[in-house]
């Protein structure tokens, strides 16, 4: 079901077969209607081969639960609070517990309560494209939970909070020397477990509603497809034995990028492959050389059987997939994070490669916050109530400094990307592509940010082309020349019901290089440019100022540089 027909048209037309696929990859998009020229057909078709020659290695540190807004809400340059289109969608909002109206404010404090982000929170903050009810949500929210009504209202501000470089300043930094993208959305109106299932099949999980239609949601707390929702994974292992009893999400049937980079090796997959039997009998017919993938996630290996106290299942999205989990081929490439950095000390990397960066509850390098009171917020991965940003944002120094000080640097991407919007404001209304089981839109959720860090970006660039969490999907097809996941036969029956990566609407993230570099016309961005001193990032407060970055933020009319008395007494 769609939400309109002119969407319906326009969703359809990104599900073309692969053969036409593969032609707009080289093709870009028309204007007035008229084809593209053929000089602009081999520009286009040069920019990717150059890509191809250059770019071996896509590193993606994926964290959790930020807005656009509410990291990059003063970022000069860049769709931010000081726009017109923020001032129509949000930027004052009612307090309901303080009867009065609230804007976005500074915040400074790393460490923070988690707002709520599951879906009912997102689509009511979201109040179809207003922007308009973060606070008053929040603090409903809490007071039918029976919360303290203070605690409540601190809630319902600290959504619109944002924070810039006297707090975050490493994030600053790459977006100031490197490419920031700020219209990218998280592809479903849900938490983390469905943006890092969506990272790695472009849906979650619309091709097995279609296909099984008894396995359609019926909740958002109970097993079902597509997945809206954070229940653990059906295999192990888990953080705690508990979670081993609980309820699980069902098992994950359709085709995902760990498939198609493995390429003719797919067939090694022999367990739970009953509905991606005809995908991997295509995948062995295009006969391609497989590209290595590797997840690093923090606590993987730090525990036995079902006890990883560091480590967060369902921020595992190839754990949610039996024919990855059963079948050893592809479960060897999940690893404990830091086997990354001895693999990268070793020289290990095989000739071309996707590497998953995932933190956890509790960073293994014996960080700890500036401030001494916080001593529930040692992890590194950005989710608030458990994760200092300061510590999360050093964690992406650390492996940013790691493929800079190593010979992988020179053919590398790095995408430092969000799963979800954490529940923050953001003032930009998603767009809406499909409908989901329970009436309202499956996605695009929130705005979140990305930032791509490579010798052959673009220096201080934003890039605004519209895309979303399949547009990572987008760009490792057009990089390995993958088949698009919509284009397999186990997918494309039921589209428009399944992945995104053929939809024209997305970015591949292609905007954020810069051909000049890729064609040798302008030098390389050193690895310099990248580095972070180790006496910086192992610092808490970091002894980096916007100064220090040569960004200042902008001023945002209508704003405060501190938070509302009523939030700060005390911190939540």
């Amino acid at each position: 079901m769609r939400i309109a027909n002119s969407r319906r048209i326009f969703w359809n037309l990104g599900r073309k077969p692969l053969f036409f696929i593969a032609c707009l990859i080289f093709v870009p998009a028309v204007t007035g209607g008229e084809p593209a020229s053929l000089e602009k057909v081999n520009a286009r078709a040069q920019f990717i081969a150059n890509l191809r020659a250059h770019i071996k290695h896509v590193f993606v540190i994926y964290q959790e639960n930020r807005s656009f807004d509410s990291y990059f809400g003063s970022f000069p340059g860049a769709d931010n609070l000081a726009t017109k289109q923020a001032r129509e969608h949000g930027f004052r909002q009612w307090d309901p517990i303080g009867k009065t109206w609230v804007t976005p404010f500074l915040l400074t404090a790393s460490d923070t309560s988690d707002v709520d982000h599951s879906r009912p929170a997102l689509l009511a903050k979201s109040d179809d494209g207003r922007m308009d009810r973060f606070v008053a949500y929040e603090e409903h929210h809490l007071e039918r939970r029976k919360a303290n009504p203070q605690f409540a209202r601190q809630m319902g501000l600290l959504t619109m909070a944002h924070w810039d470089c006297r707090t975050i300043p490493f994030l600053w930094l790459y977006a100031h020397r490197f490419a920031l993208y700020d219209h990218i959305f998280q592809g479903m109106y849900g938490p983390s477990t469905p943006g890092n299932i969506d990272l790695i099949a472009a849906q979650t999980g619309q091709t097995q509603a279609a296909r099984h239609p008894k396995e359609a949601f019926h909740s958002t707390s109970t097993p079902g497809e597509p997945v809206i929702n954070d229940l653990n994974p059906p295999f192990g292992p888990y953080a705690f034995p508990l979670q081993a009893r609980e309820a699980h999400q069902l098992d994950q049937t359709y085709a995902t990028l760990m498939l198609t980079l493995m390429g003719r090796k797919a067939t090694e997959a022999k367990l739970d492959t009953d509905d991606v039997k005809q995908d991997i009998g295509e995948l062995a017919k295009l006969n391609q050389k497989s590209v290595p993938w590797a997840w690093y996630q923090e606590g993987f290996g730090s525990g036995r059987g079902d006890h990883h106290p560091s480590y967060i299942p369902h921020h595992n999205a190839p754990q949610y997939f039996g024919y990855i989990r059963e079948n050893q081929p592809l479960w060897s490439g999940v690893h404990d994070l830091l086997e990354f950095f001895t693999v990268m000390a070793d020289r290990r990397l095989p000739p071309r490669s996707v590497v998953f960066i995932k933190g956890g509850y509790k960073n293994p390098f014996e960080w700890k916050p500036a401030d001494p009171s916080a001593v529930h917020f040692f992890g590194d991965d950005d989710h608030p109530g458990y994760s200092d940003s300061q510590l999360s944002e050093s964690l992406v120094a650390k492996v940013v400094d790691t493929v800079a000080r190593s010979p992988y640097w020179h053919d590398s991407a790095i995408i430092v990307f969000w799963d979800d919007s954490g529940g923050f404001y953001d003032h930009v209304p998603p767009p809406q592509f499909e409908q989901c089981p329970d009436g309202h839109p499956c996605g695009d959720g929130p705005r979140v940010p990305l930032i791509l860090i490579s010798p052959f970006a673009k220096s201080g660039a934003i890039v605004s082309n519209p895309g979303d969490h399949a547009s990572f999907a987008k760009f490792l097809n057009v990089l390995y020349h993958l088949p698009p996941l919509g284009s397999l036969p186990d997918e494309k029956p039921f589209l428009p019901e399944g992945p995104r990566d053929t939809n024209l609407r997305l970015t591949n993230l292609l905007g954020g290089f810069d051909a000049a570099r890729l064609a040798g016309k302008k030098p390389p961005i050193p690895a310099s440019e990248a580095e972070i001193p180790d006496s910086v990032v192992n610092h808490f407060p970091p002894p980096m100022t916007c100064k220090d970055i040569g960004v200042a933020p902008v001023v945002i009319p209508g704003a405060s540089l501190k938070p509302p008395a009523a939030f700060t007494n005390p911190l939540p």
